[in-house]
């Protein structure tokens, strides 16, 4: 569990990935608000300047960091650590979809190979990263996956990206049993934002980003001995 602060004990540090825009953004502002203090992580230096400053300096920081690169992310958690003093939760939120969205065809792939190391390899960083400083606080992963990490998509590499990182979040899990730390699983379906990666072709339906924060939000409110794993969270009727 995340203990809330009380008079004599400091808020909670969460760190986010892909902080600048979108969900991201959504969660750094709505943790803020209860309390938290966000490190907030992203490739935009000029985006996360603006939004920790509407955040209040007091609360929020900004690391320019690619999470493809294990230098950054190493770094951006070292700043966690030396502005607040301890880190108790990590949002691996940061995602990409580049190159064509079909295997048959002459489309060139370049852009594929950002794909896969963002969403996958960079969620693994992310992880390797945080996770000394999550045992030592007994703190809570939340891996931001897709819906389509279930239910795949015709011609998408990013489905198959987002399964994997299915995979990677039960794989780290089983790793961390016993030390105290819960890895939480969230995949929604579409959501209303610049990316769209993981919206069907026919449109529909989507979720606000204001939704996924309040079921990451959940997920980092429950009490200690209580792991919800994994939460699909999708529009009314939406297909898949």
């Amino acid at each position: 569990m995340v203990r809330y602060m009380t008079e004599s004990e400091p808020s909670p540090v969460t760190l986010i990935t892909g902080a600048t825009s979108g969900i991201g953004s959504a969660l750094a502002r709505m943790l803020v608000d209860v309390g938290h203090r966000v490190v907030l992580g992203g490739r935009s230096e000029d985006a996360g300047r603006v939004l920790a400053a509407q955040l209040g300096d007091h609360r929020a920081i900004a690391v320019r960091s690619d999470i493809t690169e294990w230098a950054d992310v190493q770094r951006l958690t070292a700043a966690a650590l030396e502005r607040f003093g301890q880190l108790d939760v990590v949002v691996a939120n940061a995602g990409v979809t580049q190159g064509p969205r079909r295997f048959l065809g002459d489309e060139d792939p370049e852009g594929w190979d950002a794909t896969v190391r963002t969403n996958l390899l960079g969620t693994a960083l992310t992880a390797r990263a945080a996770l000394p400083a999550l045992v030592a606080s007994g703190g809570r992963l939340v891996i931001i996956g897709s819906v389509l990490g279930r239910y795949t998509m015709s011609g998408s590499l990013y489905a198959a990206t987002k399964a994997g990182v299915a995979g990677l979040a039960e794989a780290i899990r089983l790793e961390l049993v016993g030390t105290g730390v819960s890895v939480n699983l969230v995949a929604p379906g579409p959501v209303d934002t610049a990316f769209t990666g993981a919206r069907p072709s026919g449109g529909g339906a989507t979720l606000t980003t204001e939704d996924v924060a309040r079921a990451v939000r959940f997920v980092i409110d429950q009490p200690a001995g209580v792991d919800v794993n994994e939460i699909l969270i999708r529009p009314h009727g939406a297909t898949p």
